[in-house]
């Protein structure tokens, strides 16, 4: 006789079974994020200093966020504006300007060269000093040819070997070039980073405080319900579920006052740091965050209170004993 094949009932009542699992987990999910955001629209002002007291925190390390990205973005364009000047020897005349413009064009690590002969040189000297009539009264032109050289690579350490480089092509006299406002540049983004690093953490921990603070109060004042879930059998898991929700979203109102403070702080200073920037000559305007930099913000926060909800919800959970 053959065995009569196993029937596959098993299986397929287990499935359903996980699906209903899952859609009822999903449901409680979806209840408790419901419940725990009416449950702080019930209190709106204490959950309004609450959210505002999160946004106080996340302010200032956005702020200096978006100015180290101005302050990259002026960087670049100092870059961009970094040269040598290349003096030739005073015996060299303008042919042979031209010839060693071409060398020096040819060197690697050039992105661009400028030839300025010496009476160009003579005739931005009086207008840039004023000193036209007394100059002219000069027999000769004590000023020599120059190259104007702008490197490919702005870092210190290239534009000083590609300066070691020019020096040794025949014809050139001197090279000389200043990088002393590019390094201190560079050292100030770097001890930017380090203080707005360490700003960010410590506000993040002020963000974890407060947050912590609300959901133990929250916790305190439903103990008695948490006490009567956990004797019929509740999960900390379960218990836990919606006051993560209520730190999820004091995180996400927090992120979103933030936000608002920041577009409105870049509104209220753009035209002063415009006007600042002309009197200089030049363009300049306040970055803000887009939409990449209120993403981050936002789940950053959002996080941040999530976070704050389960290290607070953890330890008083520990701390209630069903009576």
């Amino acid at each position: 006789m053959s065995r009569p094949e196993p029937s596959p009932r098993g299986a397929r009542t287990h499935r359903p079974r996980n699906v209903l699992r899952w859609r009822a987990w999903a449901r409680h999910h979806r209840a408790m994020a419901v419940d725990s955001a009416r449950r702080l629209l019930r209190r709106p002002l204490g959950s309004l200093l609450t959210m505002l007291a999160i946004a106080i925190a996340l302010v200032l390390p956005a702020g200096l966020w978006l100015t180290l990205d101005s302050a990259r973005l002026l960087d670049a364009q100092l870059e961009q504006s970094a040269t040598l000047t290349t003096y030739l020897d005073e015996e060299v005349g303008e042919a042979e300007a031209g010839r060693i413009e071409q060398a020096l064009a040819a060197q690697a690590g050039v992105a661009s060269t400028r030839l300025i002969t010496a009476a160009e040189g003579m005739a931005e000297f009086q207008q840039a000093l004023g000193l036209k009539d007394a100059l002219a009264r000069l027999e000769t032109n004590p000023l020599p040819a120059s190259v104007v050289v702008r490197p490919a690579d702005a870092a210190p350490e290239a534009v000083r070997r590609l300066a070691d480089g020019l020096a040794a092509v025949p014809g050139v006299d001197e090279v000389r070039l200043d990088l002393a406002w590019l390094e201190r540049l560079r050292h100030l983004a770097a001890l930017g980073q380090r203080v707005t690093l360490a700003l960010g953490v410590l506000f993040a921990l002020g963000v974890l405080l407060v947050v912590g603070n609300t959901i133990r109060l929250a916790v305190e004042s439903r103990r008695q319900e948490i006490e009567v879930v956990t004797l019929i059998g509740a999960t900390h898991a379960f218990v836990r579920r919606p006051f993560l929700y209520s730190g999820a979203w004091f995180g996400l109102g927090g992120g979103l006052l933030a936000w608002g403070l920041l577009s409105l702080g870049s509104d209220w200073l753009a035209a002063p740091v415009s006007a600042l920037a002309a009197s200089y000559g030049a363009s300049f305007a306040l970055p803000r965050l887009g939409g990449e930099g209120s993403t981050i913000l936002l789940g950053c926060s959002t996080l941040l209170g999530w976070l704050g909800a389960w290290l607070a919800v953890n330890r008083h959970l520990a701390e209630i004993r069903p009576r």
